[in-house]
């Protein structure tokens, strides 16, 4: 995400942090500079030229040419801009005072409005609500069904219609449905086409008539670039959106359209879609996305992540294992587990400050299959051997290797690993203790 423009106006600004002063003249080549990266991301021409010329205006104030550090000042006037450009802050859902509060997902054919259907009904799930589905795609029946199936593994609720002959129906009755059973959220999934016609519109109208939405978000494509922002205007002249999702957000690295959108619409993104799996969504923090984009990293977001994934109760045992030295390759198993909750490794590195701009880690690729190996090692072991690995021998590792579709050196190298970790987890000081408690994994 973002990863070509931060490549990009890194070099930009470690030139002008390398200046002792700096002049208009100067101001003006990184102005020049910051506006063709932005170009090259496919940002929207008219708020790359309102950008840099705001920017420009700002850096040229004696506050900052007389500055010590001059480079810096105009790094966080492009920060502070970044963060007003996709919104300023955070755009919560409003959802109160409605029972149930009904949700409109709109968009194009192929968006991914489905999939983040059930993304965002696991989402309001983790933050206690209790979340009813309903398809309205009377065009698709394979849409339904695979809505029913995401709801059935979500454990949420899921409006079956009797029949498929309206849309408005569908979604009427399935609002009285979910009042009856308790549900206080519905999400709609609305019907796309391959574009925008006035047979879409007119049914979509007729749905927000009829249930009258708290929230009618739009579902576009990232990677769409533009195309994804013209697609948010037009739905919004004819719709009145009150928000995006942008969906496909980890595999956009030039990233136009999230810094496009709150510009051209007026209308915040809301969410952004991370990866394939159900929990691969995240509320879009404007401030930490500028972060991200300049190359400071994200650890806000990486602080959440791990709260989310390690239990308290499970942190302060591992806690008491560590000083009784009885970590034992289960515990690993365990927190291997929750390191994969927490997504991608290559997401979690990039939210490390610093850690991106690394030369020896630009093109390093983690490699994810690495912890399914050792997950798949540790399940082969008995319980046993798993409390206590020096009593694996040559016969066992065989067998251990055997088990685990990988070969004897694999197992060899993660007991070598593993080995290690307890000798440096033995010297672990108080402070580091302290850092545990926190979910602060050393591995």
């Amino acid at each position: 995400m973002f990863e070509s423009l931060t490549e990009k106006l890194d070099p930009i600004f470690r030139k002008l942090k390398g200046r002792g002063r700096l002049d208009e003249e100067n101001v003006r080549q990184a102005m020049k500079d910051i506006r063709m990266a932005l170009l090259e991301a496919d940002v929207n021409f008219k708020v790359v030229k309102d950008f840099t010329e705001d920017v420009r205006s700002r850096a040229v104030g004696q506050e900052v040419f007389e500055s010590i550090t001059p480079g810096q000042q105009i790094v966080k006037i492009v920060h502070d801009r970044l963060v007003e450009l996709m919104g300023g802050g955070s755009s919560h859902l409003r959802l109160a005072n409605r029972f149930p509060a009904p949700i409109m997902l709109v968009g194009l054919q192929g968006c991914g409005k489905t999939t983040t259907a059930a993304k965002l009904a696991h989402h309001l799930s983790e933050k206690g609500r209790r979340v009813s589905l309903v398809s309205a795609d009377i065009y698709r029946p394979a849409a339904i069904e695979q809505l029913k199936i995401l709801a059935k593994e979500l454990g949420a609720g899921f409006f079956e219609p009797r029949d498929l002959g309206d849309a408005v129906r569908i979604c009427v009755e399935a609002i009285g449905e979910a009042h009856a059973k308790g549900y206080d959220t519905v999400i709609i999934d609305t019907a796309g086409r391959l574009h925008i016609d006035s047979e879409m519109m007119e049914e979509l109208k007729r749905i927000q008539n009829a249930v009258n939405p708290s929230e009618i978000l739009l579902v576009a494509d990232a990677m769409s670039g533009q195309d994804a922002v013209s697609v948010a205007e037009r739905f919004n002249e004819l719709l009145g959106i009150d928000g995006v999702i942008l969906t496909k957000m980890d595999g956009d690295a030039r990233g136009g359209a999230a810094l496009s959108v709150k510009a051209v619409t007026g209308k915040p993104i809301k969410f952004v879609g991370m990866g394939e799996k159900v929990d691969a969504i995240e509320v879009f923090h404007p401030e930490r996305m500028a972060s991200r984009i300049l190359g400071m990293g994200d650890i806000l977001t990486l602080v959440e992540k791990a709260q989310f994934a390690v239990d308290e109760k499970e942190a302060r045992e591992l806690e008491k294992k560590i000083r009784q030295d009885s970590f034992s390759l289960e515990d690993f198993r365990n927190q291997l587990t929750q390191i994969k909750k927490m997504g991608s490794l290559k997401d979690m590195l990039g939210m490390i400050p610093g850690l991106g701009k690394m030369k020896a880690l630009k093109n390093v690729e983690p490699d994810e299959k690495e912890l399914v190996r050792t997950a798949a090692i540790i399940d082969s072991m008995t319980r046993k051997e798993r409390l206590n690995y020096q009593i694996i021998d040559g016969q066992r590792r065989k067998r251990i290797a055997l088990g685990s579709g990988t070969t004897v050196q694999d197992v060899n190298r993660l007991l070598k690993n593993y080995a290690e970790m307890r000798k440096i987890m033995k010297k672990m000081t108080k402070g580091g203790m302290k850092s545990l408690r926190k979910g602060n994994f050393p591995f």
